[in-house]
């Protein structure tokens, strides 16, 4: 033990090392080898190698350092990188104002950090209301690109217009009421106090979302939809965030307003070109689909969005978009805004200003700042050196949003600029014939769309259009094939409920027993309720069935006062048709096959008529009492004389949320009935029927005298109270 312990010793001891060399010179034979190779091998008895392991660490390290240093000096000797462009780039980054860039100024492009006071940035307009928003909206949601986030966006919702179907007593679908802000500017008309209806605050509007057309009544997003204006088939619905109800007269058509932002003649110069509560969701054109060959149709290429300028100042950019895509708009424009002071030439800056104007627009509900978008899209197309995708974009934005606002004319100045700049961009014109039918132009709508299917003949949207136009036009045999093929085409816009609804309608009145092969599709197809059922306007959830009784209902009160005082509606509505003032007007509808139809209105969409009720004052001071069908802003009470040889098309009404309830009042013995479904009953002078005209009906007139009924429409028993003050009225 004790030479293991001095051969320890030694080998760790400095003073003892001389001796304990010397002494294992001549004893041991590998341990004082001169030998290189013998000297890698040999290792202490601890373990460890002989010699200077460090030294090859150190070797290495220098080889490698000189190296970097020789890499170095070849980069600037052979001027790889410039380095004054570098340092410069990295200068338009200083966010903080301290003259370079470094990690405070990454964190505020990330949005990590408030920019310094003394910066010349642009504060926000106001504190984020919203805390939990953020939370809503996780980080990495969205896309975080300026070039990705408007992908899907190029696809215009212009297509989203609706085209609602024959009714007998279609008018005006008017969105929601919205929460009134008193910092809104409210859109105000020509006659507003008898055109605008101001709805109940704490209501807001319908969103347009494709599911078997529910309507929901707290939604925000906004919809256009057309009725009237398609000429004796339809009528048209816009609103605007104040949710004021406009009825454009006859003559009139949907024009609302020039004003505000409707400078719209700009663009022709300065454009220049190198874009499980029950719920109700109206109909909407553009169709999401989970059918894979519909997907690739509706693949597009992506945008390019950036010109030279801007791609230098990408990160910026990003930087202010990810603020808006978290949902902290009032940051978002705050960043644009300073962008757009800071490079006032740059599209895509005043792109994204208008953007998060749009947004918060929808925010506040406010009609203001929604003009203020309008106006920023217009600037952007006006700027030097645009991208066409981003011209083209912000166009056909701006555009929607003065539809939105009701600016019809506004927008179609807007969408002919476009076909204009883009005569080779079908999708354009397509856009364009539906900014014509907004306005009731149906000649110059079927004048695009027949332009359209000379360049393009399978265009499904161009042929779904021209075939609603055709039937509209009481073309009812020509329109069938042109509404067949678009449906068929499958392409985005054509598998809409509408064009279901008018090309089993056409089908029908000539005969074709295929009707009901749409209907059934539409049906599978989630756009009706069901095979009879093919209201478009729907609470989903309401009970459905084609004929009703008073206990059903609930308004057994309502019916037994009908039912007492018939007899004075009756001699009410016999002393207005014997005045021959012309009260009784023609059915308008394009529901008769043929004969005569006339109506006397005395209640619509929950509004009293003043002065028709002069001519049946008892009648009207009758009802009065019963808010459930004077205040059916989805109805109307009306008298409705129909005379011998009239036949009425089999139609359904444009909603669910109603029952219709009639009076019989002069009927005569044999030769009128009607038909709900598959069911088929005859009216009785005193009595009333009751049933669900979303159902498909049909009315024949066969005597040799007129019939006489007093039609009451109600609110649908089922619907609550906030849905009856919210729902759109109809």
């Amino acid at each position: 033990m004790a030479p293991r312990k001095n051969a320890k010793g030694g080998g760790g001891n400095s003073n003892c090392s001389g001796s304990s060399s010397s002494s294992g010179s001549g004893s041991s034979s590998g341990g004082s080898s001169s030998s290189p190779g013998a000297r890698r091998d040999t290792k202490h008895k601890n373990g460890r190698k002989r010699g200077l392991p460090g030294s090859s660490f150190f070797t290495w390290f220098m080889v490698i350092a000189l190296l970097g240093v020789w890499t170095s000096v070849a980069v600037v000797w052979f001027e790889l990188v410039d380095y004054e462009e570098v340092l410069g780039k990295l200068g338009v980054y200083d966010a903080d104002g301290d003259g370079d860039f470094d990690v405070d100024d990454a964190k505020v492009l990330l949005g990590l950090k408030e920019r310094s006071a003394s910066e010349p940035a642009v504060p926000p307009e106001e504190p984020e209301p919203y805390p939990w928003l953020e939370e809503l909206v996780p980080e990495g949601t969205g896309p975080q690109h300026t070039e990705d986030e408007v992908q899907e966006e190029i696809h215009s919702p212009l297509h989203e217009t609706a085209y609602t179907e024959h009714g007998e007593d279609l008018h005006q679908e008017v969105d929601g009421p919205a929460e009134q802000q008193p910092e809104d500017d409210f859109l105000v008309e020509g006659d507003a106090d008898d055109r605008f209806e101001p709805l109940e605050a704490g209501t807001f509007p319908e969103e347009t979302e494709h599911s078997h057309h529910v309507e929901e009544t707290e939604a925000i997003e906004p919809v256009i939809d057309d009725e009237r204006l398609y000429q004796d088939a339809d009528d048209i619905t816009y609103q605007d965030y104040d949710q004021q109800v406009y009825e454009p007269s006859e003559n009139e058509g949907i024009e609302t307003s020039d004003n505000a932002v409707e400078d719209s003649h700009i663009i022709l110069d300065e454009v220049r070109v190198p874009p499980a509560e029950q719920q109700e969701i109206p109909p909407e054109t553009n169709q999401k689909t989970d059918d894979p060959e519909q997907k690739e149709k509706v693949k597009k290429k992506k945008p390019k969005l950036l010109n030279k300028f801007d791609k230098t100042i990408k990160a910026e950019l990003d930087a202010a978009e990810k603020l808006r895509k978290r949902g902290k708009i009032e940051e978002a424009v705050a960043a644009f805004e300073g962008l757009v002071r800071k490079y006032p030439q740059s599209p895509r800056a005043r792109f994204g200003k208008a953007q998060c104007e749009d947004d918060l627009a929808e925010k506040r509900r406010s009609n203001e700042m929604l003009r203020r978008a309008i106006e920023t899209y217009q600037e952007v197309a006006s700027l030097p050196d645009v991208p066409a995708d981003l011209v083209k974009l912000s166009l056909k934005r701006r555009s929607e949003r003065q539809q939105f606002l009701g600016h019809m004319r506004g927008s179609l100045v807007t969408l002919q600029k476009l076909v204009h700049l883009f005569p080779e961009d079908t999708s354009l014109k397509n856009d364009l014939g539906v900014g014509y039918l907004l306005m009731g132009d149906n000649e110059n709508a079927k004048k695009v769309y027949e332009e359209v299917l000379n360049l393009t003949p399978h265009d499904g949207f161009a042929k779904v259009h021209y075939g609603f136009i055709l039937k509209a036009q009481n073309k009812i045999s020509e329109s069938i094939p042109y509404l067949k093929e678009g449906i068929e085409s499958g392409d985005p816009g054509t598998d809409d409920g509408r064009f279901y609804f008018h090309l089993g309608d056409a089908m029908q009145r000539v005969g074709n027993k295929e009707a009901y092969k749409w209907y059934e599709l539409g049906h599978k197809r989630g756009h009706f309720a069901s095979v009879w059922q093919r209201s478009l306007y729907n609470v989903n959830g309401l009970k459905a069935q084609p004929w009703w009784t008073p206990q059903e209902t609930g308004y057994t009160e309502l019916v037994k006062s009908l039912e007492r005082s018939w007899k004075l509606i009756r001699d009410e509505g016999l002393s207005v048709m014997d005045k021959a003032k012309g009260l009784f007007l023609p059915e308008d509808e394009n529901l008769r096959e043929k004969g005569d139809w006339s109506q006397f209105t005395l209640w619509q969409q929950g509004r009293k008529n003043e002065n028709a009720c002069k001519g049946a004052p008892k009648t009207c001071s009758l009802l009065d009492k019963f808010p459930e069908t004077t205040g059916c802003r989805r109805g109307q009470i009306k008298y409705s004389v129909m005379h011998p040889g009239t036949h009425v098309w089999p139609h359904t009404g444009p909603t669910n949320c109603r029952l219709r309830m009639h009076v019989g009042l002069v009927i005569p013995k044999e030769g009128c009935k009607i038909r709900c479904a598959n069911e088929t009953k005859t009216w009785e002078e005193g009595k009333v029927l009751i049933f669900d005209d979303s159902f498909e009906h049909e009315v024949w007139q066969d005597a040799s005298s007129f019939r006489l009924i007093f039609i009451v429409d109600v609110w649908h028993p089922e619907l609550t109270p906030q849905q009856r003050r919210s729902l759109p009225a109809i």
